[in-house]
């Protein structure tokens, strides 16, 4: 495969920046750490000097790249549409075929390539995690017992569930009531929700045996590959994605739908795929990731347009008096136009609460972020945690993971007593209770 530079014209994204700086207020690392190298119309201008030579691929150029959260805000605003995101994610694949990659986010892209290696991981790691994990009194997750490497003591990390949600569950589960007529799904669950976050895959069944749906779990789904493409662990990529598409060929074409409970996930299935298969100059498999991602949903989208969930929350679900505030997660919103749909399948049986910028970014920002620069991760999610706080919320919900686990740390540093919930186990609850 040729290199990034090679493929990518960073010096034509860098040329049309019109330096109108409408970037800067949004851009999330720029928030916590104002300095103009650190912004998008910043990293614009250094990938433009680096592909003309006039920028050394040193450490410090290094360190400002991996910088950026990947929030998208800034090309949501950008007048020319500039792509800075994808800029960026594109020299990250340089950055890591000159430095090369750190060993354990090596051995996490192995454990998300290799599902039966990575049950046996999970299953021992459930096992043995009092040894060095304290479960959090809210139920939010885990916590660090003592300091580790890139783990702070006190730090909340997601919970570890016995069995995985693919592992669970058959493969084929027949709706309820005999039907002439009737739905069929598949889901793909998304690694934190198959192995960390119980709840959201049970949720997700259960509303559809509700709705008389049947359901298919495949069960030689893998990564959808974002940790990887976000740190530019590119042979990794394209390994997943096409893993993933000569899979999903196989049985696409017999269901309605395959939906996916989680923003990145569906963010990188529907979008990035084709992305990377176009800058990486494979267009047979950018024509076959465009294909399949036509049946691709995220999973609160299709049930809000295609079924008669919200009817049947309004008919029969339990109504709450528990206040929820909704985070829109960036690659929900900005990425894939979704935010009205979760807040009108929960409105119904809970009050919501806006918070005072619920597109604010919540500070993820993957691999690295959540690691090597995890004090970015921490200053971003302060503000967030306490937009949350002020709504007076008892829970915060967001259909994505990433953005679980890092405002479900955030609010443990702030001392909050809110509890975060995907909306599909809010939507379940209600229809549980009824």
């Amino acid at each position: 495969m040729k290199k990034p530079e090679e493929l990518f014209n960073f010096t034509e994204t860098s040329d049309a920046c019109i330096k109108c700086g409408k970037c800067i207020p949004v851009c999330t690392i720029h928030q916590i750490n104002p300095d103009e190298t650190t912004s998008p119309r910043g990293f614009i201008d250094l990938l433009g000097a680096y592909q003309r030579g006039q920028l050394p691929l040193d450490k410090n150029a290094k360190d400002i790249f991996e910088s950026c959260f990947l929030c998208t805000a800034c090309t949501d605003v950008c007048p020319n549409s500039l792509p800075t995101d994808m800029v960026i994610e594109e020299v990250r694949a340089d950055i890591a075929d000159k430095y090369g990659i750190a060993w354990f986010k090596k051995a996490i892209f192995f454990l998300l390539e290799h599902r039966k290696v990575m049950d046996i991981v999970m299953k021992f790691g459930f096992m043995f995690k009092t040894c060095a994990l304290a479960e959090d009194k809210k139920g939010r997750g885990l916590k660090a017992r003592f300091s580790i490497p890139m783990m702070k003591k006190g730090r909340l990390i997601p919970s570890m569930m016995k069995t995985s949600f693919l592992n669970s569950y058959p493969e084929h589960i027949p709706a309820p009531k005999p039907q002439e007529k009737k739905l069929k799904v598949a889901i793909f669950i998304g690694c934190l929700g198959n192995y960390n976050y119980e709840g959201i895959g049970k949720s997700l069944v259960e509303i559809l045996e509700h709705l008389n749906i049947e359901v298919f779990i495949p069960k030689e789904q893998q990564c959808c590959g974002a940790p990887a493409y976000f740190t530019g662990a590119v042979d990794s990529v394209e390994r997943m994605t096409k893993k993933n598409i000569e899979y999903f060929e196989t049985f696409m074409d017999e269901y309605d739908a395959m939906l996916i409970p989680e923003a990145t996930c569906s963010a990188m299935v529907t979008h990035d795929w084709q992305v990377f298969f176009k800058n990486h100059h494979m267009p047979e498999w950018e024509a076959r990731a465009k294909k399949v991602a036509q049946k691709i949903h995220m999973a609160t989208e299709w049930l809000h347009n295609h079924t008669e969930l919200k009817r049947l929350l309004e008919e029969k679900g339990k109504k709450f008096d528990h206040i929820v505030t909704y985070h829109d997660p960036c690659h929900a919103k900005k990425v894939q136009g979704i935010w009205q749909e979760p807040r009108n399948l929960l409105s119904p049986n809970y009050p919501i609460a806006e918070m005072s910028d619920p597109s604010r970014c919540c500070g993820f920002g993957g691999v690295t972020m959540q690691t090597e620069k995890f004090h970015f991760a921490e200053a971003a999610g302060k503000p967030k945690a306490a937009m949350i706080d002020e709504t007076k919320a008892h829970y915060v919900s967001a259909e994505c993971s990433a953005c679980r686990v890092q405002i479900s740390e955030s609010l443990n540093r702030a001392g909050s007593e809110v509890i975060f919930k995907n909306p599909l186990e809010l939507i379940a609850e209600a229809l549980r209770e009824a």
